[in-house]
C-alpha cells in the first residue's frame, strides 16, 4: 500500500515538472518571438538608407549651386550681390583660363563661415572645365579639399558632361558620382555613386542662375559603415530650382539590403527641408539639414 501510494506521488511530482518545463519552454519561445518580431518591426519601419541617399543626392547637387554661383562671382556676371546664397562673404574664387583644362576654386577657408543659406561651410571645392556650361561636349569635374557643409564632410568626384539638347529642345547633362559622406562627430560614413541625368527646363535665355530649374533622373547605390547597401531609382524626375537649397519634388524608390523597399517623396513643389518615407504603408517624415 505504502509503496503504490509512493510511486503514485512521484508520478505526480514527474508530470508537474514536465508541465512546469513545458510552460517555460513556451514562455521563453513567447518571448523569443515577441522580441524577433519587435525586432523585425524595428527594422523594416528604419527609415535610415532613405535619409542618408537623400543626404548625398542634397549634398552633392548643393555643390553644383555652390560652383555655378562662384563662377558667375569670380567672372563678373552676376547681376548683383542679391543673387548670390552662398559664396558672398564666405568663399574666394579663384578662376584660371590661362591653363587648359580652365581651374575653379572656391574656398570657403579653414574655419567654418556661414553661408547666406544658413548652412555653415568651410575647406575648398575645385573645379576643371574645357567649356562653357552651355557647350555640347562640355566637360565639368568637381573634386574637394577638407570640404564641409554644416561639418559633414564631402569628399569624391563629380563630372557633368553637356550632351547637347535632347528630344525636347532641352540641353541635358549626364552626371556622374563617386562619393564619400562623413558625417559629424564620428557619426559614420557613407559611401554613394550615382549615373543620372540632368535636363534643362527653365531659365536658359536669362544669365542669373536664380530662375534656373532642372530634372532629375537615374539612379544610385550606397553602402554606410556597417556594411549594408541599397539601391535608389528616381520614378518621378527629381525637381531642382537653382533659387532653392533643397529639392522641391520628385519621387525615388529606395531599396535597402535585405528589406521591403521605401517610397521617397521630396514633397509638392514647396522649397523646405521636409520630405517623407513610405514604408509599409505607413508615412514617416523626415527633415533634411
Amino acid at each position: 500500500m505504502y509503496g503504490i501510494g509512493l510511486n503514485i506521488i512521484l508520478i505526480k511530482l514527474n508530470i508537474m515538472k514536465k508541465l512546469v518545463l513545458i510552460v517555460s519552454i513556451l514562455g521563453i519561445v513567447a518571448i523569443l518571438t515577441s522580441s524577433c518580431n519587435k525586432s523585425e518591426k524595428t527594422i523594416n519601419q528604419d527609415t535610415s538608407a532613405s535619409a542618408d541617399d537623400a543626404l548625398a543626392e542634397s549634398l552633392f547637387e548643393n555643390v553644383t549651386k555652390v560652383v555655378d554661383e562662384a563662377y558667375d562671382s569670380g567672372s563678373g556676371n552676376s547681376k548683383s550681390s542679391d543673387e548670390t546664397q552662398y559664396v558672398n562673404g564666405c568663399a574666394v574664387v579663384t578662376i584660371d583660363l590661362t591653363v587648359y583644362p580652365y581651374s575653379l576654386i572656391v574656398d570657403f577657408g579653414d574655419e567654418n563661415c556661414l553661408c547666406e543659406d544658413n548652412r555653415y561651410r568651410r575647406g575648398k571645392i575645385l573645379v576643371t572645365f574645357n567649356g562653357e556650361y552651355r557647350e555640347p561636349g562640355t566637360v565639368i569635374t568637381y573634386g574637394f579639399d577638407n570640404y564641409h557643409v554644416n561639418d559633414y564632410q564631402i569628399d569624391g568626384t563629380k563630372i557633368i558632361t553637356n550632351l547637347g539638347q535632347n528630344n525636347d529642345g532641352n540641353i541635358n547633362y549626364n552626371i556622374s558620382v563617386v562619393g564619400v559622406i562623413n558625417f559629424p562627430d564620428n557619426g559614420g560614413t557613407i559611401s554613394w555613386n550615382a549615373t543620372k541625368n540632368r535636363e534643362w527646363i527653365e531659365g536658359i535665355d536669362t544669365w542669373t542662375h536664380l530662375d534656373d530649374v532642372y530634372l532629375i533622373t537615374g539612379s544610385s547605390e550606397g553602402i554606410r559603415s556597417n556594411g549594408l547597401q541599397w539601391t535608389r531609382n528616381i520614378l518621378i524626375p527629381l525637381r531642382v530650382e537653382i533659387g532653392c537649397k533643397w529639392i522641391v519634388s520628385g519621387t525615388m524608390e529606395v531599396a535597402p539590403e535585405g528589406i521591403p523597399a521605401r517610397l521617397f517623396d521630396w514633397g509638392n513643389g514647396d522649397c523646405d527641408n521636409i520630405a517623407t518615407v513610405v514604408v509599409n504603408g505607413v508615412t514617416y517624415t523626415i527633415f533634411l539639414p
